[in-house]
């Protein structure tokens, strides 16, 4: 497995200034926030480290993202893009429909392949209803990516932590008894799962066992550091791996047992390395040499 981080954590850096600091750490791979230029509704969106539109309409900066990586020795393993594609807002469901495949498009330009996202959820919608609402939003997306030769990788994070997300959430693939039903319906091997085990922790689901159900769906490895049911964020707080509730070492055990070797990103969410850029930094330098007796 290679080791690498989100790339979210790092607003306000430049491409070149990202990429550097994960050379310079030692880190094998980032997952590169991809955002369109819009005012961020919520932590951690709004991020872009990558213009996708600009890559897919101007070849010499493509080719400047391509070289500065290998230049600096870090693979970009996934282009990433966290909106909620099934609002209810009409408005906002295309807007977000038109990046996620401008983010498709620049993954297959940029040689990457993968993209990592929500499959999203309308709050005012029911389990099974959303579950036809996949049906009509999803399969222009999916023929895309199958197109372009991209995988899309859907996080299991519910998007239920405060009051604008509920009832609901905003991500309808938070279980794995939702993730069967998504997969009858979309039944394309260029879906499948970024996995954060933290987010069944918070949901009292065995964050182990669905390893093994999923291993052939199972595109992203993401190491979060997250944490029944109050507003979440009211009783239970992110933290950065080692400080947490996750065994690393029977979850990466687990994925030997499958066979997982791909890219483990950590995400960085804890609040308490956020408030200058020297802890931000610190908190991606900690996990990393925590992990790294798990992951090398």
């Amino acid at each position: 497995m290679k080791l690498g981080f989100i790339t979210s954590i790092l607003d306000g850096w430049t491409y070149e200034q990202m990429m550097d600091f994960a050379s310079g750490q030692g880190f094998e791979c980032v997952e590169v926030a991809c955002w369109p230029e819009e005012k961020a509704e919520r932590r951690y969106a709004g991020v872009s480290h990558i213009d996708a539109e600009r890559v897919n309409q101007d070849d010499e900066y493509a080719a400047h993202i391509m070289a500065y990586a290998e230049k600096a020795g870090v693979e970009i393993s996934a282009l990433a893009y966290y909106p909620n594609v099934m609002t209810a807002d009409k408005e906002k469901r295309n807007a977000a429909i038109e990046h996620l495949k401008n983010v498709i498009r620049a993954s297959k330009k940029l040689g990457v392949g993968m993209v990592t996202t929500f499959i999203g959820r309308d709050q005012t919608k029911n389990v099974r209803e959303n579950l036809e609402l996949v049906k009509e939003i999803w399969p222009p997306i999916i023929k895309l990516a199958e197109v372009c030769d991209v995988k899309i990788a859907i996080e299991n994070c519910p998007m239920l932590f405060g009051e604008e997300q509920w009832p609901g959430g905003q991500n309808l693939m938070t279980t794995p008894s939702i993730w069967r039903e998504v997969f009858k319906i979309l039944d394309s091997d260029n879906l499948g799962i970024n996995y954060d085990p933290s987010h069944f922790i918070w949901q009292m689901i065995d964050y182990i066992r669905p390893l093994y159900e999923f291993k052939d769906k199972i595109y992203r490895d993401k190491l979060e550091s997250c944490g029944i049911m109050a507003y979440p964020l009211e009783y239970m707080s992110p933290k950065i791996p080692g400080l947490g509730d996750v065994d690393w070492g029977k979850y990466v055990s687990a994925l030997t047992d499958i066979g997982y070797d791909g890219c483990t990103c950590i995400e960085i969410e804890d609040k308490a390395f956020e408030d200058s850029k020297e802890k931000v930094e610190k908190s991606l330098i900690l996990s990393k040499r925590y992990l790294e007796k798990y992951v090398i």
